[in-house]
């Protein structure tokens, strides 16, 4: 039986391997780039306001700063309360062409003793949640050069 792939989050990536990317908007007047994408209007304060088109944000950006979830989040957060909590690597990173900050989990085996701040990472497709019918996905970092 295959499991159904389903984005976590409609809209916010898309593709396959080296084609994955965070999708973002831009605002055609001051060229303020937005993620989590804006669909309504700009939210630059000092922007007369323009059209907010999709654009698919940089693939690498450096570590700003991380940390670690010892913790199980609270609802919406899926988890098997039945399973052992496993702690993972939140990392936030600039990236390298949109000079915006980006937060997400780290690649499945990346922990925090892994990091440094100011290291290369790159977004990869990542994996959410799993059940026997449907597959959540997400995005990751993962420090370049570093493979599955």
């Amino acid at each position: 039986m295959s499991r159904t792939r389903t984005p976590a989050v409609s809209g916010w990536f898309a593709g396959e391997g080296e084609a994955f990317r965070l999708l973002g908007t831009r605002c055609s007047a001051c060229a303020t780039v937005f993620f989590p994408r804006e669909d309504a209007h700009c939210r630059n304060p000092g922007c007369p306001g323009g059209t907010l088109v999709e654009t698919p944000l940089s693939r690498r950006g450096r570590i700003w700063s991380y940390t670690d979830s010892r913790y199980r989040p609270p609802s919406p957060y899926v988890s098997n309360p039945e399973l052992p909590w496993e702690p993972y690597a939140l990392i936030a990173v600039e990236l390298e062409s949109e000079r915006i900050v980006v937060l997400g989990q780290a690649a499945p085996g990346i922990t925090v003793a892994d990091l440094a701040v100011g290291m290369e990472v790159e977004v990869v497709p990542g994996v959410l949640h799993e059940d026997t019918s449907t597959t959540w996905t997400t995005w990751n970092w993962r420090p370049t050069g570093v493979r599955a």
